[in-house]
């Protein structure tokens, strides 16, 4: 049995991941609606990779975790997405940040990421904020505030701290209700 071969990624074409506009290799397999180069005149803004992320969180939602879902973004790319699965997994450390950010870092090869925004549903904890410094991570973008752990504006500064070694860019309320929503039933379901 012949199995035809992408000449652009070398991936059975029911695998391939080339836009079938242009051929070349694209993020459409990480979730993009629109190929970059065959759709320049799409808007790739905060609302854009947020929309993303709530699907990630819808995901967490579905599977019982708390709906919170991230995308890290470099260049307009998506290169990894992650959801909460901190109760499957019994890991406290298992939050959609932290998870995001090592794959990320693993799929550049490099830990830095000054180039690179992440979007995130929550207001990430001190945990997750500490470990952007460390990962010199360029832009945060959030979407509802958490008042209860929030260590980027509601409890704590951690990510505009002069005292650190870095500071992160930070775009807060980005489809805040659409976000704060989604926690909300969930909390509300669980009661």
């Amino acid at each position: 049995m012949n199995i035809e071969i992408c000449e652009v990624c070398k991936k059975a074409i029911e695998e391939c991941i080339c836009c079938p506009e242009c051929g070349h290799i694209c993020s459409l397999d990480s979730g993009e609606l629109y190929c970059p180069v065959c759709f320049p005149e799409k808007k790739f803004n905060d609302e854009y990779f947020m929309d993303i992320a709530i699907k990630e969180a819808e995901a967490a939602f579905m599977e019982g975790e708390v709906p919170i879902g991230a995308v890290i973004v470099k260049d307009n790319t998506i290169i990894a997405k992650a959801h909460n699965i901190k109760e499957s997994r019994n890991d406290p450390t298992a939050h959609a940040e932290l998870i995001l950010l090592r794959e990320a870092t693993s799929q550049i090869k490099n830990w830095r990421l000054t180039d690179a925004a992440l979007y995130v549903t929550k207001e990430p904890c001190v945990m997750c904020a500490g470990a952007m410094v460390n990962a010199r991570l360029g832009k945060l973008v959030y979407g509802c505030e958490d008042a209860k752990g929030g260590a980027v504006h509601s409890l704590y500064q951690v990510l505009s701290d002069k005292r650190l070694n870095h500071q992160v860019k930070v775009v807060s309320g980005v489809l805040e209700d659409k976000c704060a929503e989604l926690l909300k039933k969930f909390f509300q379901k669980r009661r």
